[in-house]
């Protein structure tokens, strides 16, 4: 008997291998011919050809779906699940021998799934996510929800935001779509979308352009295989790809609970006293030596970790946060995580990719070989090459941030203030974000002051304008002006985006302008920030923030040039699109 096998994992790591050796020499004692095809990530990729589907009596599928599927039509097939094939693989292929039947695809696979056409309703179900979890996650997510429905379709959205996943879509629904979205600026798995067309696009571009990007979706959708590859077969380049910044930004995104909590609770700890936590036995003691002994320790490595994971999944892991550790142990800091991060991530992926192993030792990649290698080039270039210069770096660059002069740490508080108000949320806010938030882990907190103070302008800014200039905003800007306002008091300064998205040239200039002043006000004053997020509501807690009025003070003039300047400047009533906030 000709049979071709076909096994896939959600891990796509050493199930899918192993379930496949096993299930393949069983059929060898049994007498069959057969043919592979595995979706992992322990070797390259290699479909079956049309000619050996042709040729084949018996498709057997150890998945939890039939990758593909409109390959099969026709032929006997039968699917179980991977994990029913390993406890005893002949009866499993004799089973699947007898109870085979000829297979007829899913509706939404009987023609090519490389491009869907635009018209008609479709089925999409979508995933949104951004570093911060917070604004651009649920507001893409509302975007892309509300311009979904005006263009006739039916459309679920999931949001992987800073409690977790949201809206959860069910194995069901997925099953349903035509069309899977992801709009993630960070890494999120995707193997349970295996075999749906599939868009990659940046949340950014989902909450600013959602009927674009349901439209170009829906034209350029490819196919995702069990192992994240997409249908045309080898890797190639394209600006859906995951980059540099994507894997920066993931590794950001697990490390910045880290950094909530361990700057609240040092900043808990400093209500008892600036000193107190010097006297062992104390609350105040306690409270530091979790902040800033337990969470800002982890910082590191959890950024080096993740970035890695990033890179080259689950094997990323261990070396990546070995290298972390190394990095702040030698003093290197966040920027010596970083190197270490994308050090240990490629190293594991190039182990993963290239480095062949006998089929009966191969399963052991994963968890051998693969952390043993990555590992031990990690630590070892951290320590013996790249350790002690970026140590050197970064101590210089603490040293300068704490010594500079004033008029050094205004430019500076000019620079990150108008970073954050730039693109609002984009690359180059999420640039001076992330340098704050870095500097942190070296207890340099007067950057983190300055970025957090300028984020909130815009927003608030923006609330100011559509309250002082009623006359000169349709009643649904005024509306937008309102939630506007609310975030950005919580320091969310996608609030702006309606705004900016409308009329960019002049309220762009205008909130840089703002966030410039209340960057250089805040970094005058010499404002420290224990915690990178949380806007007003971080003064809640004592000395989280010092000095309180005059951080303030900061962030109000800043909001009200950006508020009275917009206001002065806008013309007529021209409706603003706020279907991003609605």
């Amino acid at each position: 008997m000709n049979a071709i096998i076909i096994t896939a994992c959600p891990s796509g790591m050493a199930t899918t291998f192993l379930a496949a050796r096993r299930l393949e020499q069983a059929a060898s004692r049994l007498g069959w011919q057969t043919r592979v095809e595995m979706h992992g990530e322990l070797e390259p990729f290699t479909p079956v050809t049309a000619e050996q589907i042709a040729e084949a009596d018996l498709v057997v599928v150890a998945a939890d779906h039939v990758p593909v599927p409109q390959r099969f039509a026709g032929k006997r097939l039968y699917r179980a699940a991977i994990d029913q094939a390993l406890p005893d693989p002949r009866a499993f292929l004799e089973r699947a021998s007898r109870e085979a039947s000829e297979y007829t695809p899913p509706a939404a696979s009987e023609a090519p799934l490389t491009r869907l056409e635009s018209e008609g309703q479709r089925k999409i179900v979508a995933v949104t996510a951004c570093p911060t979890g917070v604004a651009h996650t649920f507001m893409a997510a509302e975007a892309l929800a509300e311009a979904g429905r005006s263009l006739g379709h039916e459309i679920r959205v999931e949001t992987q935001g800073s409690v977790g996943a949201q809206d959860q879509l069910s194995e069901a629904e997925i099953a349903a779509a035509d069309l899977v979205i992801l709009a993630c600026d960070i890494e999120v798995d995707a193997a349970r979308f295996a075999g749906k067309p599939v868009y990659r696009t940046s949340t950014g571009n989902a909450l600013k352009k959602p009927k674009p990007t349901i439209q170009a979706a829906l034209e350029e959708a490819e196919v995702e295989q069990a192992g994240g590859a997409a249908s045309s077969g080898e890797a190639k380049k394209s600006s859906r790809e995951k980059g540099v910044y994507q894997h920066l930004l993931t590794g950001v995104s697990f490390m910045l609970p880290m950094v909530v909590a361990g700057g609240l609770l040092i900043a808990l700890s400093f209500v008892f006293g600036i000193e107190a936590f010097q006297e062992e036995g104390t609350l105040a003691a306690a409270l530091m030596q979790i902040g800033g002994g337990t969470a800002f320790a982890l910082m590191v490595p959890v950024l080096a970790g993740y970035i890695a994971y990033s890179i080259a999944d689950r094997p990323g892991i261990a070396p990546g946060m070995i290298g972390g550790m190394l990095a702040s142990e030698i003093g290197a800091g966040f920027i010596g995580g970083i190197l270490a991060g994308f050090l240990a991530g490629y190293v594991a992926l190039a182990v993963t990719r290239h480095v062949k192993l006998p089929s009966s030792v191969e399963s052991l990649k994963p968890i051998l070989i693969i952390p043993l290698i990555a590992s031990l080039v990690t630590g070892l270039t951290m320590i013996y090459v790249v350790g002690e210069p970026v140590a050197a770096i970064l101590s210089a660059l603490t040293t300068f941030l704490e010594n500079m002069g004033s008029a050094n740490a205004v430019l500076l508080g000019i620079l990150l203030g108008a970073m954050m108000c730039f693109d609002l949320g984009g690359p180059v806010n999420k640039a001076a974000y992330t340098f704050g938030v870095g500097l942190l882990a070296s207890e340099t907190y007067g950057p983190m002051a300055a970025i957090m103070a300028a984020g909130m302008v815009p927003a608030i800014g923006m609330g100011i304008a559509s309250f002082v200039a009623r006359h000169k905003f349709s009643e649904p800007e005024r509306e937008a002006g309102k939630a506007s306002f609310v975030l950005g008091c919580c320091f969310i300064s996608e609030g702006a985006i309606p705004f900016a998205a409308k009329d960019p040239l002049r309220v762009i200039p205008v909130c840089m302008v703002g966030g410039a002043i209340t960057g250089a006000l805040s970094m005058l004053v010499g404002a420290k920030l224990m915690a990178p997020h949380g806007g007003v509501f971080v003064l809640l807690i004592p000395n989280a923030i010092n000095p309180v009025l005059l951080y303030l003070a900061a962030i109000v003039i800043g909001s009200l040039v950006t508020g009275l300047g917009y206001a002065a400047i806008k013309r007529g009533r021209q409706a603003v699109a706020v279907e991003a906030t609605a």
